[in-house]
């Protein structure tokens, strides 16, 4: 089972050994493309095995996120025939399962092609020691639906993601099943201690381009540290040990799940149009060796 993984960075030098001790044991390849960084992200990145650092380039020139929407909406495309999932996460996002890899194995032998997650706010009081595994030593979070994002699909068979701004929803299209139990979780570790929350939020501010503050993306790195004090007391008061909740944390989550919505079905048609497109390389591929 082969799993790439593509993300955004902008001077995560503090964090990326989380991220890294937390995907390396089953991602195979990691495509991070950088936003400018000048702390030491790149070195770290590429101090890792089968990493690639590409930049990243804003497409909308005045919009980080709508440049950041494009990208990852593209990216993973280019793992169609190579990887059996990609994962398009954020370098603060854990996705996390207790046996991740046995999980996703059950995943594809189902048949299925896409696994949203189920959203957390990770909390802890200080700024973990640079040698912890975060989703063993630090897994007190609260729920929270804006985190729901799909993480994890079948390049192959998703033709298009569809993710909205910041991937808290998406549409994807293709040959598409979901699993019948929400089992991954997204980990997001931002909140690592007060101190580190406003310092890193502060510096998110300097990437957000005119049409991004316009449209109110990002609104939360503009607030105040007073608002910020309010968010952070609202999750602690709702924090549970995620690590006793298990596969079955699915249960409890009371949050919305975008894709557990009603759906109008689309049409027949277009169902069929969509497998053709996905069937059609692989025929074309065939016939061309025979």
């Amino acid at each position: 089972m082969r799993v790439h993984l593509y993300s955004v960075c902008r001077n995560e030098a503090r964090i990326l050994g989380f991220f890294f001790r937390h995907y390396l044991p089953w991602v195979d390849r990691f495509v991070i493309y950088d936003d400018g960084s000048d702390d030491d992200s790149n070195q770290i990145i590429t101090s890792h095995p089968n990493t690639e650092v590409r930049r990243f380039l804003r497409t909308t020139p005045d919009s980080f996120d709508l440049s950041a929407r494009q990208l990852l909406n593209n990216c993973w495309k280019e793992s169609r025939g190579k990887a059996d999932w990609v994962v398009v996460t954020d370098i603060d996002e854990h996705l996390y399962h207790s046996d991740i890899k046995k999980y996703l194995l059950s995943c594809r032998s189902k048949g299925i092609t896409v696994i949203p997650a189920l959203g957390y706010q990770m909390i802890t009081d200080e700024f973990p020691a640079a040698d912890e595994h975060l989703a063993s030593t630090r897994m007190k979070g609260a729920q929270f639906s804006i985190m729901n994002k799909l993480g994890i699909f079948n390049p192959d068979l998703v033709k298009e993601t569809n993710f909205a701004v910041g991937r808290h929803e998406a549409e994807p299209i293709g040959l598409i099943k979901l699993p019948k139990q929400d089992e991954l979780l997204l980990l997001h570790y931002k909140y690592l201690g007060f101190d580190y929350l406003i310092e890193r939020n502060f510096s998110l501010r300097e990437g957000r381009g005119a049409t991004d503050v316009q449209k109110g993306f990002g609104h939360h790195y503009f607030w105040d540290e007073e608002k910020y004090r309010e968010r952070w007391k609202f999750f602690e008061s709702k924090l549970v040990n995620i690590a006793l909740l298990g596969p079955e944390a699915w249960i409890n989550y009371r949050e919305p799940k975008w894709w557990r919505k009603s759906r109008k079905p689309r049409p027949w048609w277009k169902r069929l149009r969509d497998l053709f497109a996905l069937v059609l390389p692989y025929i074309r591929g065939r016939s061309s060796r025979l």
